[in-house]
């Protein structure tokens, strides 16, 4: 049973702030963006508490989040980073390949990145993470800093709105 410091949990009070924006996205009818759940396959359960205590994931999962925002359709994963790096190992290649496709099919792709040690959230579009990803396979840096970011797309706390990362939508397709 994971624990609140196992690793199995990293990441829990982050994926909470988003779906509570979410919620707060549809009630009040901006957006329809749900949660994926990562497919598993259970091996062992406990009889008693009727408990998963053995299982295994039955293919990669590509994204965390999709849905609608207004019409368009948007994919993206959330990442926490406690450091001023972000190591791209963090983002597996079939999560890249399924964002590059649903970018060509016309939807947004991207990650929020909450910099847990600022409590600051990061918008990183498709093409910000290509160009550090590139970077990587010519043999450059496995890794992009805090400050090769770009300014405007850290997403400011307003109205309430825990994770407000329907502004980085905006700069991002005004941006295109």
């Amino acid at each position: 049973m994971s624990t609140w410091n196992s690793r199995g949990l990293r990441g829990s009070t982050l994926e909470d702030l988003v779906n509570r924006t979410n919620e707060q996205y549809r009630e009040k009818g901006l957006a329809l963006v749900q949660k994926i759940p990562t497919p598993i396959t259970p091996v062992r359960m406990d009889k008693d508490s009727r408990h998963i205590t053995l299982a295994y994931f039955d293919q990669r999962s590509t994204v965390d989040y999709i849905g609608a925002v207004q019409g368009i359709p948007v994919c993206f994963d959330a990442k926490e980073c406690s450091a001023q790096t972000f190591p791209l190992a963090n983002i597996h290649p079939h999560q890249v390949k399924f964002m590059e496709d649903f970018e060509k099919q016309n939807g947004v792709a991207f990650f929020l990145i909450f910099f847990s040690y600022l409590n600051e959230f990061y918008y990183l579009t498709f093409r910000e993470l290509m160009g550090f990803w590139k970077r990587m396979e010519e043999g450059g840096r496995k890794s992009f800093r805090k400050e090769e970011l770009t300014e405007e797309f850290y997403l400011p706390k307003k109205g309430g709105v825990l994770v407000p990362y329907l502004e980085g939508i905006k700069l991002d397709l005004e941006r295109r």
